[in-house]
């Protein structure tokens, strides 16, 4: 498989740095509008004594035909979009045009309804992408969207759920917490701080059966949620994500939600970025010069990818399904995925949050390289087997786990419950 990485920020340097370890990945590209930064990420691959297996590129991603025509000379075979979501309709309609396979970790982007934004959807996540579903289908190509570890494996784990834990399925909850600590910083978010106060401030998105999807205002139905591991009991609330739009289309479920386990004083910070519109990407002018207030707040605060060395703690990536088990009998689970800062930095020197991240698509691009995983058209992670995926997962050094629950909480006296070998 030959593949494009479009950026080379912590995810796209940490998914070469994975990838790399793989024999299916016979060359990959990883371009940057910064070569200098797509050649660090170079620097962190192995099996590239020669030079020639993995290189670094120069590329505008905000260029369709650029995009195209890098593809076009790398013989690409799939495109993986590790930009954040403001560049996917360029890179994906670059991918179409060179006619690539097409992998992101975020689908296009949402606009809120005109009139009522915290009661309907506007233009859904993805609606853009699943406009293409035809001439993609005609074309023989897919596009996997939402691939990354949510969007992406906590689909996965909605499957497998649903392929094996339950015979109904009354709600899908994805569920993200962790006890992650910057140490030397009063505010330092783990991830894009673009793309965590895109998806934290907009409307949220809640799917039931009756109603369809609709929005509502963000950070409501807070609830506590009891991480597995040790992490612990977090108060989770609503924002935007992708799983929503996703899993309904593949999954039979009554209701689906996401909700983060931000912390009251992470909320505060983002509700003070809103008031004071720090948060709007419409550019003002300042002394002359035109600059979007939240790319001057992205540019203020640490690299999340530079973290790694000051962080320590744990993320946890879950799914939580409530419904019927198999044996007819009310049930309750957590499907989720755990990563020790500690352990990725020491062993691909790339911090938790991006590891976990990146590790999915690398998964994923090995199934589609390996013909285990197929598709035409638009293609979210649930509507492919979920099990070659997370057998795949588990020879990257973490293993996934579900542990039954109650109450929102692990069941007591009933430990973590092993798949069978």
């Amino acid at each position: 498989m030959r593949v494009l990485v479009v950026g080379s920020g912590g995810v796209g340097s940490a998914f070469v740095a994975i990838a790399s370890h793989r024999e299916v990945y016979q060359h990959i590209t990883v371009a940057d509008i910064d070569l200098a930064k797509a050649e660090a990420a170079v620097a962190t691959a192995v099996d590239n004594d020669t030079g020639d297996r993995i290189v670094a590129a120069t590329i505008d991603a905000s260029s369709e035909d650029a995009v195209a025509e890098l593809a076009r000379s790398m013989r690409a075979d799939v495109i993986l979009n590790a930009c954040d979501p403001r560049f996917n309709p360029p890179i994906f309609e670059g991918a179409f045009l060179a006619g690539c396979h097409y992998v992101d970790m975020a689908m296009h982007m949402s606009q809120p309804h005109p009139d009522k934004p915290y009661e309907k959807c506007g233009i859904r996540l993805g609606d853009g992408q699943f406009a293409q579903h035809p001439v993609w289908k005609n074309r023989g190509l897919m596009a996997l969207v939402g691939m990354g570890v949510e969007p992406g494996f906590s689909d996965v784990a909605a499957r497998y759920a649903a392929d094996h834990l339950f015979s109904h399925i009354d709600e899908i909850g994805v569920r993200d917490g962790a006890d992650l600590v910057v140490e030397g910083y009063d505010f330092a978010p783990t991830f894009s701080i673009w793309t965590t106060i895109e998806e934290c401030l907009n409307p949220p998105v809640i799917y039931e059966r009756e109603r369809g999807w609709f929005t509502t205002e963000p950070f409501s139905e807070p609830e506590i949620f009891t991480f597995p591991e040790g992490i612990g009991a977090l108060q989770c609330v609503n924002v935007e994500h992708e799983e929503v739009i996703l899993i309904p289309r593949w999954i039979d479920v009554d209701r689906v939600t996401f909700k983060y386990g931000l912390g009251e004083e992470f909320i505060d910070v983002l509700k003070t970025l809103q008031k004071l519109e720090l948060h709007s990407t419409e550019p003002v002018e300042v002394r002359g010069m035109k600059v979007s207030p939240r790319d001057v707040v992205a540019a203020t605060l640490p690299d999340p990818a530079e973290l790694g060395g000051q962080m320590t703690g744990r993320t946890c990536a879950g799914t939580w399904v409530k419904g019927t088990g198999t044996d007819g009998n009310p049930r309750e689970v957590y499907v989720y995925h755990v990563v020790d800062n500690a352990w990725s930095m020491r062993e691909f020197g790339h911090q938790a949050v991006v590891w976990q991240t990146a590790v999915m698509p690398a998964v994923a691009i090995e199934l589609m390289a390996t013909g285990v995983w197929t598709g035409i058209g638009i293609v979210g992670p649930e509507a492919l087997p979920a099990d070659p995926f997370l057998e795949l997962l588990d020879q990257h050094g973490v293993e996934w786990e579900w542990e039954d629950y109650v109450d929102r909480a692990p069941a007591p006296a009933a430990p973590p419950e092993r798949r069978p070998a």
